[in-house]
């Protein structure tokens, strides 16, 4: 209070000054709050531990189905083929005859033999009288042992005589057998050969017949896979126009030369009880999985680039903080990432919020996954 003559007029403390205490106490506040929101929050992230195990890679191949005994079926002599009646997807069975060749040449070649051996078996009927009446006459004293002798070798001659003379009836009887092709097994001819009218060479082929006791799901496969491969896997094979239509199978055979022009390797699969619906020539899918050693692999989503280099964040477990480190990658497909070098056994990498980190920042561990 101020007192001024005869009247009091309170004091009063200037506007402008409590203007500026107020600001003053504001900023001061304001940069308490500021101070205290330089220090970011913890970002949040998953992060896997990493291990060693057995790392499996499956491999996708396209093939066919073919039969797993094929052979082609020839005549054993040659000649002018009087029919072929073999048509490719036809059905066969055991003894059905395929061919025929023009038996004309053959069936002299059997007369004729029948003819020597009818003329042998006439010279062993003479010849075995006569020894019998030089037997007789010996033993009665009426004829020399020289003689006996010469009537028991011509005897013997004309009895090898007969066993020559069937001998080659026999084989007249099998030329003229010759002159016609069947089959061996039941099957389906899968190739033809020359038509009527043709000659033919011994072994030339008429048909090839797929017998029906197993079928094949054969493959191209690169020499390095056909070193890498496990012994004895299981291969799964779908028809590539179906999925659904599968079946399962084992490597039966691999070719022992590589193919010169691709240079890899036919693998023949057997099947297990394959579906009908799998024809000969159809086209298929291979899949096989090949194991590796114990070796590292991550989520492909810890993947990131440091130095134009492949690169995952490791959280130090200590600090909470982050740094990145370059890797080597062995392979790596959708889901996985086989690291060959730059990781060990117990350390931990960031699987989920990789493009939002910087080195030295904290983090919050979300999850793991193992």
């Amino acid at each position: 209070m101020v007192t001024r003559g005869a009247r009091t007029i309170p004091y009063q403390i200037p506007t402008m000054a409590l203007v500026v205490a107020t600001c003053a106490l504001t900023l001061g506040a304001c940069g308490r709050e500021e101070a205290k929101n330089d220090t970011p929050a913890p970002r949040i992230v998953r992060t896997s531990t990493v291990e060693k195990r057995k790392v499996t890679t499956p491999l996708t191949f396209s093939g066919r189905i073919e039969a797993e005994d094929e052979v082609n079926i020839a005549f054993r002599i040659s000649g002018r083929l009087l029919n072929n009646e073999t048509k490719i997807g036809d059905r066969v069975k055991a003894g059905q005859v395929l061919a025929r060749l023009e038996p004309q040449n053959e069936l002299n070649g059997l007369r004729q033999a029948q003819a020597a051996l009818a003329a042998a078996q006439g010279q062993l009927t003479q010849a075995r009288n006569h020894f019998n009446r030089q037997e007789t006459l010996l033993a009665q004293g009426w004829t020399t042992r020289a003689n006996f002798d010469v009537a028991t070798q011509a005897q013997q001659t004309a009895q090898s005589q007969v066993d020559a003379a069937e001998a080659q009836l026999s084989a007249a009887h099998d030329l003229v057998s010759f002159t016609e092709l069947t089959a061996d097994a039941p099957g389906v001819i899968t190739a033809t050969g020359p038509g009527a009218g043709e000659v033919v060479q011994v072994g030339q082929m008429i048909a090839r017949i797929a017998r029906q006791d197993g079928r094949d799901a054969v493959f191209d496969v690169p020499s390095q896979l056909v070193r890498s491969a496990s012994a004895d896997p299981e291969v799964e094979v779908s028809l590539a126009d179906d999925p659904t239509i599968n079946a399962k199978g084992r490597i039966r055979e691999i070719a022992a030369q590589a193919n010169a022009m691709t240079r890899t390797f036919e693998v023949r699969v057997g099947l297990t009880d394959p579906p009908p619906a799998m024809r000969l020539g159809a086209t298929v899918v291979g899949r096989v999985s090949t194991s590796a050693g114990p070796m590292i692999d991550i989520p492909s989503s810890a993947l990131t680039r440091m130095n134009q280099r492949p690169a995952v964040w490791i959280v130090d477990p200590a600090t909470n903080t982050v740094a990145v480190r370059n890797v080597d990658v062995l392979r790596f497909d959708e889901a996985q990432v086989v690291i060959s070098q730059g990781l060990d056994t117990g350390e931990i990498v960031v699987t989920a919020g990789v493009q939002a980190l910087h080195p030295g920042q904290k983090v919050r561990v979300l999850g793991s996954e193992q």
